[in-house]
Formats: structure tokens, C-alpha cells, sequence
């Protein structure tokens, strides 16, 4: 998935509600008719609907500004006039919206219910069209009301939940290839530090069942102080629901992996300890990675470890049966 975004600023207006009519009935044999002027319509609401088949927000990166119909005019004949047509803002499962200014949380779909809206601004009312204002003393007015002006509000987009699995691990552990591997996604992968800057999304899908893969960028010791680029990783990881320990086979300090990992994320945020996770052994193409894996298996008895090699498609088969079981 390209072009990930996972914030954004949105400005959003309400319409106005349409004026009331001046009118008076004029019949054939009624050439003074009394007042029959319509009220106007009321203006379009400010609408957010959540949409199952979004993962990023990425489609409103070109669209910052949303506006609700204007209601019309109201007509002769007592006639209404038509509502505005509201503004329809689709979002991911998981969005937060928030006041731009003061960030408190104005809505949170974190139920993930396809189709659920949330009208956040009601449009303007219609004004009362002249036919209201006749009297016994006053049987003609010539005035009506305005519609009432529409609301308006700057918020902020948050994405609060990316995926069901994020990889975690050290840069150049593999992470891009395996997602690769896994899935119909087409991240960039080269033998560097860091070529990943924006997490990449893709979509595992077994029979019926989609799993959403999450290959966040790497983190380094230090992270959670803000080295690197560290707080904005570390905040991509909180907003997966399950957590995947990439673990290269191949480096001679393997066995300190896992733990420091679990340091930079503790000390980011506690609960993310709390989150459902697996230990995956990567790179079991190289020469001394099945002695390894026996000792990061001894190492950690309380997980489930699999070991995979993108090269050889060793173990892929289980991991994926494996993420199924632990997305679920």
C-alpha cells in the first residue's frame, strides 16, 4: 500500500440553511391571495462513515475540505425547499478524531462496524417562508427568514489501530522481505539501514480470513528517548493489535535481541508488553542458523518461535497458519 498516511488535517463546514419564500397565492379569480411562501431546507450534515475496506487515510491526503450542501430556497404554493445534501467523510476501522486545536478526542471508531456514521455537524435550519408571519392584522408580509448559517470545525485524523500484526525488529532483519513474501505488498527492500521510512501494509489472506501485516521501520537501542526516528516508530507499533519479534539468525548477539526490544518498548509505552506476540527466527538460509534457533527456542519456552528464510520459503507455510491463529 503505497502512500501511507495515517494523519491528517481536515477543515469541515455544515451547509446553510435555506431562506424562507415570499410569496403570495395568485389564482385566475384570487388576484389577492394571501401570503404562501415555503420554508428554505435545512443545510447538509457533516457525516463520518467508517469503511472496512480503508486501512490508511491515505485518500483524504488531497482533501482537506468538506462542505455541506446549501438548502434551498424555500417556493410559493407552501412548498419546502429541498435539504442540502450532507458530506459523506469515509474512514479506516480505528480512526480518532480529534479537535485540531485543543486535541481532545471528539470520536473514536475503535469498534470497527463497516458502515457505522457519526454525524458530527448538523446543518443549518431553514428559514420560515412569509406564509408563518400572516396575522389577522398583517395579512401580507413581505419578509421571510434567512436559513441559519451551518457549523464549522478544523480537526486531526488520527489512525489509532494499522494492523492486526506489526513487525518488530532491528533495522535490516528482514522485515520488507518477509511482508514481501507474505503478501501482495511491494515494499522497498536493499542490504541497508533504514530503507523502510513509513510503515508498508499487506494483506495475508487464507481462505476467507484477511490478516492486515504491518512492516513497521526499524527501530535502534534508544528509541524510546526519540534516537532516530524512534518515537515515530515506536507509535506506528501501538497501533497494531498483535506484535511479530523478528529475530536475525545470523548476527553473533542474537540471543540480546528480544530482550532489548522488549526494553524500547516497555519504556515507550507498558501496555504494548500486553499485546498478543510470536518470535520469528529469520534468515535459516544462513549457515549457523539452525544452532541458533535451538538456542533462542531454550531461551524462550513461553513463545512460539518459527523459523523462516525468505530465500528458501523455509517455514513460511507455518508462519502464515501461525498469524491466523494469533489475529483471530
Amino acid at each position: 500500500m503505497q502512500g501511507f498516511i495515517d494523519e491528517t488535517r481536515v477543515e469541515v463546514f455544515s451547509g446553510d440553511g435555506g431562506a424562507g419564500s415570499v410569496s403570495f397565492r395568485r389564482e385566475k379569480y384570487v388576484p389577492k391571495g394571501g401570503p404562501d411562501g415555503g420554508d428554505g431546507g435545512r443545510g447538509g450534515d457533516v457525516i463520518f462513515q467508517v469503511k472496512n475496506n480503508l486501512k490508511t487515510l491515505s485518500h483524504l491526503n488531497h482533501k482537506h475540505l468538506f462542505k455541506g450542501q446549501t438548502g434551498e430556497t424555500g417556493k410559493g404554493k407552501r412548498k419546502h425547499g429541498k435539504n442540502g445534501e450532507p458530506v459523506l467523510i469515509p474512514v479506516p476501522p480505528g480512526t480518532m478524531i480529534r479537535d485540531y486545536q485543543t486535541n481532545e478526542i471528539l470520536k473514536d471508531f475503535s469498534e470497527n462496524k463497516d458502515g457505522q456514521e457519526w454525524v458530527f455537524l448538523k446543518g443549518g435550519d431553514g428559514g420560515l417562508g412569509n406564509w408563518h408571519f400572516r396575522t389577522s392584522r398583517k395579512q401580507t408580509p413581505r419578509y421571510s427568514q434567512p436559513g441559519k448559517p451551518g457549523q464549522s470545525a478544523e480537526l486531526k485524523l488520527e489512525l489509532n489501530v494499522i494492523a492486526d500484526i506489526g513487525f518488530v525488529g532491528f533495522p535490516s532483519v528482514g522485515k520488507s522481505s518477509l511482508l514481501k513474501a507474505l503478501t501482495n505488498a511491494n515494499p522497498q527492500v536493499a542490504a541497508y539501514h533504514f530503507t523502510t521510512k513509513i510503515p508498508n501494509l499487506g494483506m495475508l489472506r487464507l481462505g476467507e480470513k484477511d490478516v492486515v501485516l504491518a512492516d513497521i521501520p526499524g527501530i535502534i537501542e534508544g528509541a524510546s528517548t526519540g534516537l532516530g526516528l524512534g518515537i515515530r516508530f515506536l507509535k506506528h507499533i501501538a497501533r497494531t493489535a498483535c506484535l511479530a519479534f523478528l529475530i536475525d539468525m545470523g548476527e553473533e548477539d542474537f540471543t540480546d535481541t528480544y530482550g532489548k526490544l522488549l526494553v524500547e518498548l516497555e519504556a515507550y509505552n507498558p501496555d504494548l508488553l500486553k499485546k498478543k506476540r510470536l518470535i520469528i527466527g529469520t534468515k535459516m538460509d544462513l549457515d549457523c542458523a539452525a544452532e541458533n534457533l535451538i538456542k533462542l527456542k531454550k531461551m524462550h519456552p513461553e513463545h512460539e518461535v518459527i523459523a523462516v528464510s525468505v530465500f528458501s520459503r523455509e517455514g513460511l507455510d507455518d508462519l502464515k497458519l501461525a498469524m491466523l491463529k494469533m489475529a483471530k
